[in-house]
């Protein structure tokens, strides 16, 4: 450490892998996975809805944080800036978002818009979070951007629109909770999926984990433990009695953020599984071979992914239905199916006409 760095407090920087040419499907969770590799087969409809929200929408998101907030370049806020150039390059993102800085003091950030998306962070994270939980933090946003959810949530919700309209029939009302209850999971997923680009971003597990706590409990972690926290998400999985369990199902079916205990939790799993120093020593997928991406192996996958969760989970009712050998609810698989199914439907009223649509795009 120099003299400077050392009168300064900032360590030395540190030298990130670049994990060149890297798919998005390297860092996203297995049922988020499988249901955007079956949405990305809806060809056409991603193009056509980010032309109708670039008209409007999008031009009056932009106009609004330009107007209300402050736009990150060299010359404004140059700290995140470089902090944004330098998680983009770990991921190896061509062409760097728009970014603003807009006045809240709460810790948190958001990727905006699908014709050309922009990210903004708030300025609570700017002043509450070190280089490397900042870092992270954008490079949780930039995973969101690269994975497309702003575009395939979009989708979904407008094939969920189209359930609405049959609600009124006698099976109506119950096909729709089933939409909804799939279409939260997977946005609590695809969160968990931009958790792991953001940790790939910053190559700092203990920052990942630190950002997590700063969620839960603001930015001073002088009074903090890391192995506390990680106990505490231990605690929040396995007390209690089925009581609690229903209480949980209540509180988490309606969120679409994992709780930050839980995230923490499932950082270090992903950490402790080896596919994170898997990805860093070059293994892992790169984008030129997204389109052989098979929607049947990945709905597998997500089917697998729940089935492992089912089987560690200490939660007493997920106990209770282990003894009683039931299996796990496959939402992760379902929504991926239904987006097939989708497919199939479209491809039937002749919308893959000269058998176009048939591979996974990026």
């Amino acid at each position: 450490m120099t003299t400077d760095e050392a009168q300064s407090g900032n360590p030395p920087a540190r030298r990130r892998v670049v994990l060149t040419g890297i798919s998005s499907r390297a860092w996203e969770h297995p049922a988020d996975r499988g249901a955007l590799v079956a949405l990305r087969e809806l060809r056409g409809f991603d193009d056509v809805l980010k032309s109708l929200h670039a008209l409007w929408n999008e031009r009056a998101w932009r106009l609004q944080f330009l107007g209300n907030a402050i736009r990150v370049d060299h010359r404004q806020y140059p700290r995140v800036h470089r902090l944004l150039a330098e998680a983009g390059a770990s991921l190896d993102v061509a062409e760097l978002p728009e970014l603003f800085v807009q006045q809240d003091r709460s810790i948190n950030g958001m990727c905006i818009g699908m014709s050309k998306p922009f990210i903004v962070v708030n300025s609570g994270a700017v002043e509450l979070l070190d280089d490397e939980e900042l870092r992270c933090l954008l490079g949780h946003e930039l995973g969101h951007l690269v994975s497309g959810h702003a575009v395939y949530r979009t989708m979904v919700m407008i094939l969920t629109d189209w359930a609405v309209r049959l609600a009124w029939l006698p099976v109506g009302s119950m096909v729709l909770r089933a939409i909804v209850a799939a279409l939260m999971e997977w946005w609590r997923k695809a969160e968990l999926s931009a958790d792991r680009a953001g940790l790939l971003a910053c190559q700092d597990p203990a920052a990942s984990l630190r950002l997590a706590m700063k969620l839960a409990g603001g930015g001073d972690l002088s009074e903090v433990d890391t192995t506390a926290f990680l106990e505490q998400a231990a605690e929040f999985d396995r007390a209690g009695d089925l009581r609690d369990s229903l209480i949980k199902i209540r509180m988490v079916t309606a969120r679409s953020h994992p709780m930050p205990v839980a995230r923490a939790a499932e950082v270090r799993a992903w950490i402790d599984s080896g596919e994170y120093q898997r990805i860093l020593s070059g293994d892992y997928p790169r984008r030129d071979d997204d389109g052989n991406a098979s929607v049947s192996e990945e709905i597998k996958a997500a089917a697998a992914s729940y089935r492992e969760a089912f089987s560690r989970s200490q939660d007493p009712l997920v106990s209770l239905l282990r003894k009683l050998g039931d299996g796990a609810v496959d939402v992760g698989g379902w929504v991926g199916a239904g987006a097939g199914r989708m497919r199939g439907w479209m491809r039937g009223n002749g919308s893959d006409e000269g058998g176009e649509g048939r591979t996974a795009e990026a």
